[in-house]
């Protein structure tokens, strides 16, 4: 069996050198964020106040981990964490202004690395594999551990 056959073996390869275009260009600037904290940071400040688990399904991530994610960006001063008025067991979450001035430092830096990931790439087959990898997520994100794909 050839690895560079395989589907699955790919994706983690393609996953491995994404992270480390993205470590790399963090570490330029000594911004300390990882690649789901800037997933999570992004849909807050686009869905403010939402509670952990609508966040774990925005970025497809699991449920049991989030807190973890959400933690660790609270001690970093990027998020808040308010109690939900009608129900004081959940909690809202919403970007803190360092999460706001981390993103406008990272989004440009982002786009760099993922420009980079696909440089290798004319401008059609960037849109082929982005279409490509979507249709696979759409047909079976459900089969991740996320329940839910965005």
């Amino acid at each position: 069996m050839d690895l560079k056959h395989l589907p699955g073996h790919l994706a983690r390869r393609f996953h491995q050198i994404s992270t480390t275009l993205f470590d790399v260009e963090m570490s330029r600037v000594g911004l300390v964020l990882t690649p789901v904290q800037f997933a999570a940071l992004v849909a807050l400040r686009d869905r403010p106040d939402v509670d952990q688990a609508t966040l774990a399904a925005t970025i497809a991530y699991d449920r049991t981990t989030i807190g973890g994610v959400i933690d660790r960006l609270a001690e970093k001063g990027m998020v808040e964490r308010n109690a939900d008025p009608s129900d004081r067991r959940c909690k809202r979450l919403k970007l803190a202004p360092a999460g706001r001035d981390a993103l406008a430092i990272a989004e440009p830096l982002v786009a760099r690395s993922q420009q980079e990931l696909v440089s290798s790439l004319s401008a059609t087959e960037q849109e082929q594999l982005l279409g490509l990898m979507q249709k696979v997520v759409d047909a079976l994100g459900d089969k991740s551990r996320t329940s839910r794909s965005h």
